[in-house]
């Protein structure tokens, strides 16, 4: 049980990867506080962690709001009596995301607030209790957009992601000496409810399908089982490092789209 001990808080915890990391986190020993803004999905997370045995408590709250992020971790911290793992992973993705000229304000608020803002915050709340647990990591979900650009624009996701990695790397130099790590993964399309709808169609799907060298989504336990490495002992001296889990889109030049 490699996170035997720790405490963990994982934001987005009610579905996706979220949810399966805080699974994973919590079947490696840790004890998960699940953070979400549904309460229902929180607890249905809690409810099965606590069903195979783990330990986890749930918290709820907006964090996009600073008030409400800092009284979400410190209502978990008092749960287990301290932070060691961070994993920021909320975020959304809106469908009137494009390129500048079509993008909203109001779409470009809103995503760099629930996917950028929030890190932030969280970062701001919870790094007084990693820095205190003396061994403490911080681990951000950016995203392969972070990284390549795209020709299906999403300009205000990207940008976030984007700002995601940066944070990242800041984190990891400003806190190296007060031994806290930061590190970022950067997953290609992962088959979470958000991502399963909006390739549902068949069409879409064929699209998207002949940039997928493996030829599939990842599994959000694929993801959780990289984060659960990162958050662990086992990967004691990496920081400031950004982790492709992709199924070797990132690597691609192009595709032989014959072959299936």
């Amino acid at each position: 049980m490699r996170l035997k001990g720790k405490r963990a808080l994982i934001t987005g915890a009610g579905s996706g990867i979220g949810r399966a990391t805080a699974e994973k986190c919590a079947a490696e020993g840790a004890h998960v506080i699940c953070a979400d803004i549904s309460a229902e999905s929180a607890q249905s997370a809690v409810t099965a962690i606590r069903a195979a045995g783990g330990q986890a408590v749930a918290v709820i709250g907006d964090l996009t709001d600073e008030a409400a992020c800092a009284a979400m971790f410190a209502e978990g911290v008092a749960a287990f009596g301290g932070l060691d793992v961070l994993f920021n992973n909320a975020g959304i993705c809106l469908s009137d995301d494009s390129e500048p000229v079509q993008t909203p304000l109001a779409c470009w608020n809103k995503t760099i607030a629930a996917n950028l803002t929030s890190v932030f915050l969280c970062c701001k709340a919870g790094l007084p209790y990693l820095l205190q647990s003396g061994n403490g990591v911080i681990i951000n979900n950016a995203s392969i957009v972070a990284l390549v650009g795209s020709a299906f624009p999403q300009i205000a996701y990207t940008a976030a992601k984007g700002g995601v990695l940066a944070m990242t790397r800041e984190l990891a130099i400003t806190y190296a000496r007060q031994k806290l790590r930061a590190v970022a993964i950067c997953p290609g399309p992962t088959a979470t409810p958000l991502v399963k709808a909006f390739l549902a169609d068949e069409e879409a799907w064929k699209l998207r399908r002949r940039y997928l060298p493996l030829g599939r989504l990842a599994e959000p336990s694929e993801i959780a089982n990289l984060v659960a490495f990162l958050a662990s002992d086992e990967a004691s001296f990496i920081t400031g490092s950004a982790y492709t889990v992709d199924g070797g889109v990132t690597a691609a030049y192009v595709i032989d789209d014959s072959i299936t």
